[in-house]
């Protein structure tokens, strides 16, 4: 079941520097939400938030509250690893397991899981590589190894390794910026598909990219270099990019900076 995400007065940190300010923000279940703004403004830091992944960083911690549904991912007792598996992340560049073939990439995460039995993992493997749409590439050279696949399929690879373990979120750090024109469609098409079973929140360079695949657009900034990145407007794509409510979000949208 897909879940929501209520994130309120959050900011975070890399030891002494403040990344990004006070964020407040929903992100509701079976949506696509895409963070948008220059580079340097927060947004994948914001995005690392939501899953504690900030936190692997030396030095890194927040302020503030990531609730997913009716849990406080930041709560006392709460185990970081456990949410990232509730809230999965695909990383910009494709990074399959070098050594492990296509196979055991999707299973993994599984055998961590406790899951053993050749007919389960064997089911599961089948079943996220389809809702991957890489099954019908692949399935006649599972074992080969994952590092053999072209990028665009590297990277629906580790899509369907994310999936497999079966989280209610799916972040993606600009999943599409190191791949090839068709392969980047074929990634968009699949993000439309899953968000009829994930959360799922994509950074993304691309204006067009965020006015294809995303329901709502969250736009952030800096005021000057050195300073934290803040949310200046969230809103649905549509409105985002037909008539913003800040002046800035307009003149980023249309090039004037970033």
């Amino acid at each position: 079941m897909a879940k929501r995400i209520d994130v309120s007065g959050l900011s975070a940190y890399y030891s002494g520097f403040k990344a990004i300010d006070d964020i407040s923000m929903n992100i509701e279940p079976r949506t696509v939400t895409a963070f948008i703004g220059p580079s340097g403004c927060g947004k994948s830091t914001f995005l690392r938030t939501l899953n504690r992944m900030h936190e692997v960083t030396p030095g890194g911690r927040v302020e503030g509250k990531v609730m997913l549904d009716d849990e406080n991912l930041y709560g006392s007792g709460v185990d970081p690893v456990t949410v990232r598996r509730t809230v999965g992340m695909v990383f910009q560049r494709p990074n399959p397991f070098p050594t492990m073939s296509v196979y055991d990439n999707v299973a993994a995460g599984l055998k961590l899981n406790g899951v053993k039995k050749k007919r389960d993992l064997d089911t599961i493997v089948e079943k996220s590589l389809k809702g991957a749409n890489l099954w019908n590439e692949v399935k006649d050279r599972l074992n080969k190894p994952g590092s053999g696949l072209s990028g665009g399929q590297q990277q629906r690879l580790c899509i369907a390794r994310a999936i497999a373990v079966e989280p209610q979120v799916l972040l993606m750090d600009e999943p599409c910026s190191a791949l090839d024109p068709i392969s980047t469609l074929a990634i968009e098409d699949l993000i439309g598909e899953l968000k009829e079973k994930f959360t799922i929140v994509i950074v993304t360079h691309n204006m067009q990219q965020a006015a294809r695949v995303s329901d709502r657009t969250a736009f952030f900034n800096l005021s000057a270099v050195g300073q934290p990145g803040k949310l200046i407007e969230i809103d649905d794509t549509e409105r985002i990019f037909s008539n913003p409510s800040v002046q800035a979000t307009e003149d980023y949208i249309s090039g004037r900076f970033g």
